[in-house]
């Protein structure tokens, strides 16, 4: 049954009572070819109460639209959906800048909304690949384990891997704050995108971004643990959509911080079920590889833009295991992962950044001379090397007890307990990539040189001194002074 109303001097819109049945988040209407796949309605209810809903699948026999707010409530007899609009969209503008929304664009910081200049399709544009720039030039996050080892290029996508319980929101903050361009000569921004987090963590985020001085140069959007969880499945596309609204046509350099994915991916694995398909590996939709990079692609540079869209999306490994569907699929897609370590992370080492499977595909193309520094290449490959070396002699030291190692295999082992302290453990500090090479190279003074073989001769005289002793951690932070 179809009838019309009209609001005022609105337009009159189609209002259609024949929804058939609820499940989940979804509801079904019959005579699917009346909207578009995409669509946005507004479904009433017997009370009056309107809630948004958006098709996700159409065809002559029938819809499914699955409901932003939550089907509960909701009665197939007394409620009816209209057409409000063709897709779903955001308003972007460069008032967005420091604001904080829900996972679907509403302000949550107490303020009005904002004022926009355009609307756009969350979805995003196709973009063509011969288009895309190679991505390129580095971002300093300040945090050495990841700008000396496993370096992060703008328009890059690097995920960040974690455990259940491990400081991931705090490693989010901290490179929230500390992340920019090298020089800082260029406009840089962050986007934050939350997805299925508590109270206290939203409370938490939206604090530390406005008391660490950076707040006005972040985009937040947060879904709770408590609002609908078909939520997030629109948060990252709002966040992608205002980052490629910055970058493209504003010419800002922005960071896009996703978590946590895997939140998204049990969202996507609800509807799913919701819709009777037929699961996957461990229940999750066989189509999740293709949503997946639907939102990872949409970092890059363009071929004549300065603007760069760089993701880091993060996500909670279940079990700890690094070969379950959402980090598995995600790796593929993704160019590298950093892995946060729980054995780091119980000896308190912040942040606990395991550097040995972590990797950076794009990392040769920020880093050098004009970019980073000559020696930067050089100086982390010798440190990987040594520091694997020293967990090895580590090993073998509870098998066959430290008073049988070689005066060689003790230094490799003091090696590596510094630099998890001192390298990686750098605490809430900052560091500059300089930094972090010469803190680098204080370290590698503890090994004879003759244990350099990753390095040139020229760097190595320059500036191998093993006469300098490693600086302490002074506090319990462990934050070390150079």
């Amino acid at each position: 049954m179809t009838t019309t109303s009209t609001a005022g001097a609105a337009a009159p819109r189609a209002e259609f009572w024949d929804l058939t049945y609820v499940t989940g988040p979804l509801v079904f209407l019959k005579n699917g070819g009346r909207f578009p796949s995409g669509a946005i309605l507004d479904l009433t209810l017997a009370s009056g109460e309107v809630r948004q809903g958006q098709v996700l699948e159409a065809s002559t026999s029938h819809a499914v639209v699955q409901v932003l707010q939550g089907t509960q409530g909701v009665d197939v007899k007394g409620a009816s959906v209209s057409l409000k609009e063709e897709s779903a969209a955001i308003g972007v503008s460069t008032s967005l800048l420091g604001r904080r929304f829900n996972g679907t664009g509403v302000p949550i910081d107490g303020l009005p909304p904002a004022v926009v200049d355009k609307q756009l399709n969350i979805n995003g544009s196709p973009l063509n690949p011969v288009a895309r720039e190679k991505p390129s030039d580095f971002i300093e996050t300040g945090v050495s384990a990841i700008d000396g080892f496993n370096t992060l290029v703008r328009g890059q996508k690097l995920p960040i891997f974690f455990g259940s319980g491990m400081p991931a929101n705090e490693v989010a903050n901290l490179i929230v704050q500390q992340a920019r361009t090298r020089g800082d000569s260029e406009q840089f921004v962050v986007v934050f995108g939350a997805m299925g987090i508590t109270e206290r963590e939203a409370n938490y985020f939206m604090r530390a971004f406005d008391e660490g001085g950076q707040g006005g140069r972040v985009v937040a959007f947060i879904n709770k643990a408590n609002d609908p969880a078909i939520e997030r499945l629109f948060t990252p596309r709002c966040a992608l959509t205002v980052a490629e609204y910055l970058a493209y046509e504003h010419d800002y350099q922005v960071l896009v911080i996703l978590t946590d994915m895997t939140s998204y991916c049990e969202a996507l694995r609800q509807v799913s079920s919701a819709r009777e398909e037929i699961p996957g590996r461990r229940g999750y939709p066989g189509y999740m590889y293709t949503d997946l990079s639907t939102i990872y692609e949409r970092a890059g540079r363009i071929k004549g833009q300065k603007g760069s869209v760089t993701q880091m999306p993060m996500l909670t490994m279940p079990d700890d295991d690094i070969t379950h569907p959402i980090p598995d699929l995600t790796g593929y897609i993704t160019e590298g992962q950093i892995v946060l370590s729980r054995a780091l992370h119980r000896q308190g080492v912040f942040p606990p950044v395991d550097v040995i499977p972590c990797l950076s595909r794009l990392m040769n193309n920020g880093i050098g001379e004009g970019r980073t520094r000559a020696d930067h290449r050089q100086v982390a490959n010798q440190l990987y090397a040594a520091y694997a070396q020293g967990r090895d002699v580590r090993k073998l030291m509870t098998i066959i007890g430290e008073d049988a190692l070689s005066d060689l295999d003790k230094k490799y082992l003091q090696f590596s307990t510094r630099f998890e302290r001192e390298m990686i453990g750098q605490g809430w500090m900052r560091r500059t990539i300089d930094e972090t090479l010469d803190w680098g190279w204080k370290l590698l003074s503890l090994l004879p040189r003759g244990e350099l073989t990753r390095i040139d001769t020229e760097f190595v005289d320059k500036h191998h001194r093993p006469e300098e002793p490693v600086a302490r951690a002074t506090d319990d932070t462990d934050e070390a002074v150079l």
